[in-house]
């Protein structure tokens, strides 16, 4: 539009002075006419982009504290989170204190005990060197400690040597063993064996019934290296027999109707005979213990008149109960449920 208004004003130029009079102000009009355009023009740019800044300003600001937002909600999830684990800790801490207390009590009884352990071990729990008033509460109570703990080592010593008392013979060059044989509870013979133990292991005397195998055992269980397999097969097959010896003794007390036909020494084998009530007959019972390491009999066998007898279910009972609890124990249970007198 400038350069129409420039080729417009020359063309006016070599016409007349009226002519240029009414051009240059036509020149004006369109001069300030094209700048009121452009300031227009100007104007609207401006605030077309003053409009984009600030869309540009609103959005970065709703990103922006959409994080904000995001940032704070992070934190009060994370913020229970914390205060457990604090409350945790605080709890292990008072857990530790607790456990260091009690170490603590533990360690001062231990002391004591250890003081009590050196005065019982010599026999002077009255003299000066136990630092620990008479007259005290915990005194009585710690002697006590003192004394099961000593009674404790004493049975660990005990245990390791198999549970069998061993005293030495012949200065050192042997042993002598003494295996106790017991049953439901009741001590019954004790029986002594001396071992040799230079220049080789051998068995020397003893006391053993001839029955029991001695030096078979000692064979088969290498009493050479094995000393403990040895006696512990020993002690089983003599409180074996010390089993079997006391169960033939409780039944001649406790069943008088019950008669021993037949036992021998090894108490192996028993033939027992006891009537049947309502039968009006009498049952010949063999018990077979060819188990010699045990006090229960491996085979029971019966015998009668009436040969449907020991066929019954209740007889079949009868010997499963036999091989399965001790002799004396088996007739008392027959004789509650009837099947003998």
């Amino acid at each position: 539009m400038i350069a129409n208004c420039l080729e417009f004003s020359s063309g006016v130029a070599v016409v007349g002075g009226v002519a240029n009079d009414d051009a240059a102000a036509k020149f004006k009009n369109l001069y300030w006419m094209f700048v009121a355009q452009q300031r227009h023009y100007s104007q609207r740019n401006k605030e077309k982009d003053s409009r984009n800044m600030e869309a540009a300003s609103t959005k970065a600001g709703v990103l922006s504290h959409l994080s904000l937002l995001e940032v704070q909600a992070r934190s009060r999830r994370t913020q229970p989170q914390q205060q457990s684990r604090v409350k945790e800790l605080k709890a292990k801490v008072e857990a530790l204190k607790v456990q260091k207390q009690q170490l603590e009590a533990e360690i001062e009884t231990h002391q004591n005990l250890q003081k009590l352990r050196l005065s019982l071990d010599k026999q002077c729990a009255d003299e000066e060197d136990v630092e620990m008033e008479e007259d005290s509460e915990n005194s009585q109570l710690l002697r006590l400690m003192a004394r099961h703990t000593q009674l404790k080592d004493l049975l660990h010593a005990h245990h390791l040597i198999g549970g069998y008392d061993i005293i030495k013979t012949h200065q050192g060059k042997g042993v002598c063993v003494s295996l106790a044989t017991a049953y439901e509870g009741v001590y019954l013979d004790t029986y002594n064996l001396e071992i040799d133990l230079k220049p080789t292991v051998k068995i020397g005397r003893h006391n053993i019934p001839p029955f029991i195998p001695v030096n078979s055992l000692a064979e088969v269980n290498d009493m050479q290296t094995n000393m403990r397999a040895f006696l512990d097969a020993l002690s089983q097959h003599l409180n074996a027999f010390a089993g079997r010896k006391q169960q033939l003794k409780l039944l001649r007390e406790q069943h008088k109707s019950v008669e021993v036909m037949e036992s021998n020494v090894l108490c192996s084998i028993l033939v027992l005979m006891f009537k049947v009530p309502s039968a009006k007959t009498a049952v010949l019972c063999t018990l077979d213990y060819t188990d010699h390491s045990s006090c229960l009999p491996t085979r029971v066998h019966f015998e009668c008149e009436d040969k449907q007898l020991p066929d019954s279910d209740q007889w079949k009972k009868n010997c499963s109960l036999l091989m399965e609890t001790p002799v004396h124990t088996a007739l008392t249970a027959m004789k509650k449920m009837g099947d003998i007198v």
